[in-house]
């Protein structure tokens, strides 16, 4: 029946094109009636092809809806060792968890971030917000009332409830190991490459760190690990596509990828390999005969749905809700636009009036419209020796400071007339005088500090006094002579009278003498950008009336689109200050150097984040191992070896299993290599997990093929040997190591008689 079924559907390909859909639906379904009747094979090959079926077919389709066909190893989750597994994630995490009763570390961060959240209150980060309102969230359900100032590494908490927050992250920390156990297990089928796999993370000094803290990192590594999960789930169902537990593995896998770009811009590492998998996995079923393209068209709606549509819907919501809850004005307004401002309770824009147009004598502040460009700023200190003139210095800043104030006065220095005053008028000839300082703002032949070919921008003058270089013509974008200066509305630019350069904001970050404060210069290049355009903002005039500022509130794409501009270069500036360790992507595979947590001296409680080096090691040979084992056997079966049974599950578990979990490595690794910014140890944590999982694949298989190198009984002691070797390495070493998660105190660890003596394999751990 089956070669008739496939001879009709050839001659129907080659003859009656138009009915093809059709006829090879319909012969589908009845090739799927015919291989649902065969016996089930319970060979190690069967279980090999089966796996096969990564990629999500539909030529092992069942015809009826509630019937539950499920292949034994999706029946038999080992409970005993997962439920082991599950505790002892839990009391490795949860161990100690109100220890340290401070501040520790990034925790002056998110905890105050938190209690933004708790208290409604808006603030600038530049990781998207969902880790932090869930530690908000946690910590607002456990009792916590966000009064806790969070101001530096070291504060005690005293009287405030943190623990909730801290056990919320613990809680999440502790789903890695059973998450990973399941997605080894669900690669290899093999209870003990899961339960290996699982020990790399339970007993990893890094991980448990990590996760007994208020991070972000715990949060981000929970919904990376959940992705994946729910990826290698929703393969395994390829042989029943469309059913309940389908669609639920793929909508799964959607909502855990919009919370990992939720809590940080990494999660799009996680995105990238699920891409990349959902690609592969639609590219056989496009190469599959036996599916028509009615089907086919099916497969590609329902992973638009569930991996695009749905991931984004999610992430608009938590932006949504974001915007939704921090609705009063805070540290963070000075990081966005006027219009992003007047939304907010509190500030001074928001269901603000003041006088429509500029006008001389009033007291306005200047805000540069390149995103994050920062307030016209003055202060009382000077530039340093050889950085230019010996001037008061000139700045963007970033946050609503009374130094951000300026004077609008004429030409002539000529004092205002009583009445009502004269408007500023495109093409005008003004001063800028510094309202707290009363110096003018100055340009002239001097080098910039920072942008070479860009002239200096100082503070000059005295009460008003000062030169021509202190005359600035003022354009309107798009206007003409004669045309009102509109505050807020009008775009303007600022022309040095006597150079011809533009008043800009270059973005760069001045070193310590400028308070790492935004450059201000002035370019000589006219070209109209964000950099050289400016708007009135703040506008004070008793003289004038007032109107309602309410219409300029934007639109909620408006505020989502300059939120992810305003992160994604503040990411990108951040950059290592001065005598600040800047890790290097090299350093972190092999252990090279940790992070302090909490305490420096013998007098302190001392947390330090470092990974067991047992374990790092030996995931580090592993990657070496894998490919060399990889290599070996693609070598072979490229010079058409043949494999059978466990030699040929072994090799498609190695090849698919580890395959996808060497380039969820790679994806989480390498990127790194090409960024700009400040780097820490704990970035490599997510690449971590790959590199654990892949791990516990490669030396299961290793172990299992032993027989290949000695007789069957000394193989099955190796295995069985190596197995208990490799629990007893990864326990006894995090016996030794445990202080660094748990805390130390007494003398370092290079004083003989410190608990950690000894224990200081490197030179570079400061611990």
């Amino acid at each position: 029946m089956e070669d008739r079924t496939c001879e009709a559907q050839s001659i129907q390909r080659q003859t009656v094109p138009g009915v093809r859909n059709r006829k090879a639906c319909l012969e589908t379904e009845l090739k799927e009636d015919y291989l649902q009747s065969k016996p089930v094979k319970n060979t190690a090959e069967n279980r090999n092809e089966k796996h096969s079926s990564h990629f999500n077919g539909a030529s092992h389709k069942h015809p009826k809806r509630g019937a539950h066909h499920f292949s034994n190893h999706e029946k038999q989750i080992p409970i005993y060792p997962l439920t082991l597994v599950v505790l002892l994630s839990l009391a490795t995490r949860f161990y100690k968890i109100m220890e340290p009763p401070h501040i520790c570390w990034d925790e002056t961060h998110f905890g105050k971030m938190g209690s933004y959240y708790i208290n409604r209150t808006f603030f600038f980060d530049v990781h998207p917000p969902l880790g932090k309102m869930l530690i908000g969230l946690a910590g607002y359900l456990t009792g916590y009332d966000g009064t806790f100032p969070f101001i530096k590494p070291g504060d005690k908490y005293e009287h405030h409830n943190y623990w909730g927050m801290r056990g919320f992250c613990a809680a999440l920390g502790s789903c890695l190991p059973p998450f990973s156990f399941l997605v080894v297990l669900e690669l290899s089928h093999s209870t003990a490459a899961a339960l290996i796999t699982a020990s790399l993370l339970i007993f990893d000094t890094g991980c448990i760190t990590l996760s007994q803290y208020i991070l972000l990192d715990p949060i981000l590594m929970f919904f990376i690990m959940s992705a994946v999960l729910s990826m290698v789930k929703f393969n395994s169902q390829a042989h029943r596509p469309f059913s309940w537990y389908w669609w639920l593995w793929l909508a799964l896998t959607g909502v855990s990828l919009s919370g990992a770009l939720g809590v940080k811009f990494v999660g799009l590492f996680v995105i990238l390999l699920v891409g990349l998998n959902t690609a592969w996995d639609l590219w056989r079923l496009l190469g599959d005969l036996h599916l028509c393209l009615v089907d086919f068209g099916k497969h590609l709606i329902a992973r638009i749905f569930g991996l695009i549509a749905l991931p984004l819907f999610m992430y608009t919501t938590i932006f949504a809700v974001h915007f939704v809850i921090l609705n009063r004005s805070g540290p963070g307004d000075g990081f966005f636009s006027s219009a992003f401002q007047s939304r907010l309770i509190g500030n001074n824009l928001h269901n603000a009036s003041m006088p429509e147009y500029l006008a001389y004598g009033s007291t306005i502040t200047v805000k540069n419209l390149r995103i994050a460009g920062g307030y016209l700023h003055s202060h009382w200190h000077l530039y340093p020796e050889g950085v230019g003139a010996h001037q008061q210095q000139v700045t963007a800043y970033l946050h609503k400071d009374y130094n951000n104030l300026w004077l609008v006065k004429r030409q002539d220095s000529a004092d205002e007339p009583s009445g009502t005053p004269d408007l500023v008028r495109h093409g005008d000839i003004i001063r800028l005088e510094h309202k707290e300082t009363t110096r003018n703002l100055h340009s002239h032949l001097h080098e910039a500090p920072l942008t070479k070919k860009h002239l200096q921008v100082t503070g000059y003058g005295i009460n008003g006094t000062g030169d021509p270089n202190d005359l600035w013509r003022i354009e309107v974008s798009g206007g003409r002579k004669g045309d009102l200066v509109k505050v807020l509305r009008s775009k303007v630019r600022l022309l040095h009278r006597s150079t011809g350069c533009v008043l800009y904001s270059s973005g760069k970050t001045l070193p310590k003498w400028g308070w790492e404060q935004v450059e201000v210069s002035c370019s000589p290049y006219l070209k109209e950008t964000p950099n050289s355009q400016w708007n009135i903002e703040d506008h004070i005039n008793p003289r004038l009336p007032n109107i309602s500022l309410s219409v300029l509130k934007p639109s909620f794409l408006e505020i989502l689109m300059e939120s992810h501009i305003v992160m994604i270069r503040g990411n990108s500036g951040l950059k290592p200050k001065d005598n600040e360790v800047n890790s290097k992507p090299w350093h972190w595979p092999i252990n090279y150097q940790g992070l302090r947590f909490s305490g420096v001296n013998e007098t302190e409680y001392r947390v330090y984040l470092l990974g067991n080096p047992v374990i790092w090691w030996l995931n580090l040979a592993c990657l070496g191992v894998f490919v060399v084992m990889v290599t070996i056997t693609s070598v072979a079966v490229q010079r058409g070896v043949k494999l059978e049974g466990k030699r040929k599950a072994c090799c498609h578990i190695l090849r698919q299993g580890g395959g996808t979990l060497f380039l969820g490595w790679l994806l989480h690794y390498l990127p790194f290599y090409t960024m700009g910014r400040i780097l820490y140890y704990h970035h490599y944590f997510p690449a971590m997990l790959f590199n654990s999982m892949l791990t516990g694949i490669t030396l299961d298989t290793l172990l299992q093929n032993m027989d290949l190198l000695f007789s069957p009984a000394v193989a099955q002691g190796l295995l069985r040997g190596g197995q208990a070797l490799l629990l007893f390495a990864f326990f006894y070493s995090f016996y030794l190591f445990h202080p660094l998660s748990y805390g130390m105190r007494g003398p370092l660890a290079h004083d003989p008689l410190s608990s950690m003596a000894g224990l200081r394999w490197m030179d570079s751990w400061e611990f």
